[in-house]
């Protein structure tokens, strides 16, 4: 051997090793399971309770809400342009992965939305009905509704009835 190729190899396989592991830790961030839970954007009026509870609601049915109290005049503007009209507007509106939730749809009509990926504006529940996410009453007390997809035309078709 020649003199001093023990220290050389030595350095080269603590740099080879070094590079390694950080190869190793960089690849294994980037390999980490991203949040898997939908994020959806609630806008809401500061003083409405029933769209706070909805929010609640979604949260604890696996999705990541980042809700945002709003004006009610600013409210109207984001349903204008998210596609959602007077007759299907409700207390609050959602935006998700493309598509605008308007008022207290069901959690899992909402993944079944996610899933599906049909082209439309998005789901509504016009008005507040009684016993939907949000607007349960300490009576038990509900009454049916159904869940409208809101197609790009405008139109309506029931998604779901409750």
């Amino acid at each position: 051997m020649i003199a001093g190729q023990p220290k050389i190899l030595g350095r080269a396989l603590v740099f080879l090793a070094t590079l390694v592991l950080s190869a190793l830790a960089l690849g294994s961030s980037a390999l980490a399971v991203p949040d898997a839970r939908p994020a959806i954007e609630v806008w809401k009026s500061p003083s409405c309770g029933c769209c706070q509870k909805w929010a609640d609601y979604l949260e604890s049915n696996g999705f990541s809400v980042s809700a945002k109290n709003t004006t009610h005049g600013m409210l109207d503007r984001i349903k204008r342009q998210a596609g959602i009209g007077p007759k299907l507007a409700s207390c609050h509106t959602g935006l998700i992965a493309g598509y605008t939730i308007e008022g207290h749809v069901p959690a899992d009509d909402i993944k079944r939305l996610l899933a599906e990926r049909p082209d439309a504006v998005g789901l509504t529940v016009p008005d507040m009905p009684l016993g939907s996410p949000g607007m349960e009453q300490p009576d038990g007390k509900t009454e049916p509704y159904d869940v409208l997809l809101v197609k790009q035309d405008g139109s309506t078709e029931i998604f779901a009835k409750h």
